[in-house]
C-alpha cells in the first residue's frame, strides 16, 4: 500500500474536489427574485432574437475574429511562460510548480472579468442589450483562449472549437444536462476525440440556445437605459462561471497528460 501521495496525485484530488463543488453549486442554483419579476415583462420572440444573435456572434468570431482577439493579449508570451513552467515542473514536480499553470490562468481570468464588467455596465447605462452580445461573446472566447494557452492547448482546430462550445454550454447550465455535458467533456479529455458526431453548426446552435436561455432576462433589462446597468453587470457573473469551468477542464486535461506521461 502506498503511504504518501505524490504531488500530482494531490493536485488530482484537489481538482476532483473543485469540480464536485462547481457541479453541486450549479445544480442547486435557485431562480433569482429579479428573474421571477422580469419573467412576465419579457416580450415574445426575444429569446429567438438572442439565439440568432449569439449564433451569429460565434460564427463571426470563429470565422474572422480570432486573429483580432489574439492581438488583445500577448500570445507569444503566454506560450513562452507555459514552456518555462513545463521545464520547471519536469525538473521538479511538486505542488508549487504544478500550481503555476492554474495561477497564470486565474490571473488572465480576472482581467477578462474586469473587461466584461466595464463593457456590460457601460452598454447597460446606454440601454444597449443585444449589440453587447458580440462583445460579450468575444470576451468569453478571449478568456477561454488564454486559459487554454496557459495549460499548453490550442484552440484553432474544429475539435477544439467544439470543446470550447460544449464547455460554455456547461458553464451556464443548471439542470441535470450539466452532468451529461461534464461527462462528454471528460470523455474528450480521456480519448482525444468526441464520441458523438455533432457538426460545428449544431454545436454553435446549442451553445447559443444555452446562453440565450440563461441570459434572457438580463439582456432584456440591459436594453433599458440607466437601469440596464444592472443587467449589464450580470455579464461578470456569467463570465466568472465560464472562467471557472474552463480552468477546471483545461486543468484536468493538463493533469491527465501528466499522469499519462508518468505511466
Amino acid at each position: 500500500m502506498k503511504l504518501f501521495k505524490s504531488a500530482l496525485e494531490k493536485e488530482w484530488a484537489k481538482l476532483e474536489k473543485d469540480e464536485a463543488f462547481f457541479l453541486e453549486k450549479a445544480l442547486h442554483k435557485e431562480t433569482s427574485k429579479l428573474n421571477q419579476f422580469l419573467e412576465t415583462k419579457v416580450p415574445d420572440g426575444l429569446q429567438k432574437t438572442l439565439d440568432e444573435a449569439f449564433a451569429k456572434a460565434f460564427g463571426l468570431v470563429f470565422e474572422k475574429g480570432t486573429g483580432v482577439i489574439e492581438k488583445s493579449y500577448k500570445k507569444d508570451e503566454i506560450e513562452r511562460d507555459y514552456e518555462i513552467n513545463s521545464y520547471v515542473v519536469n525538473r521538479k514536480e511538486n505542488r508549487k510548480n504544478l500550481k503555476a499553470f492554474s495561477k497564470k490562468a486565474s490571473g488572465a481570468g480576472r482581467t477578462n472579468l474586469l473587461l466584461s464588467g466595464a463593457s456590460g455596465i457601460g452598454m447597460g447605462v446606454l440601454g444597449i442589450g443585444i449589440p453587447d452580445i458580440v462583445v460579450f461573446t468575444s470576451l468569453m472566447l478571449r478568456s477561454v483562449y488564454e486559459t487554454s494557452l496557459h495549460y499548453g492547448f490550442s484552440y484553432d482546430t474544429e475539435e477544439e472549437k467544439k470543446f470550447i462550445l460544449l464547455l460554455i454550454q456547461g458553464a451556464v447550465c443548471h439542470d441535470t444536462n450539466l452532468l451529461h455535458i461534464n461527462h462528454e467533456l471528460n470523455d474528450f479529455i480521456n480519448n482525444g476525440a468526441f464520441t458523438k458526431n455533432v457538426s460545428m453548426e449544431e454545436s454553435i446552435r446549442r451553445t447559443a440556445a444555452a446562453l440565450s436561455k440563461e441570459l434572457l432576462y438580463m439582456k432584456f433589462l440591459q436594453g433599458i437605459p440607466i437601469v440596464g446597468a444592472v443587467g449589464g453587470a450580470y455579464d461578470v457573473i456569467y463570465m466568472k462561471q465560464v472562467n471557472k469551468f474552463a480552468e477546471l477542464k483545461y486543468r484536468r486535461r493538463f493533469l491527465e497528460g501528466k499522469k499519462r506521461s508518468e505511466i
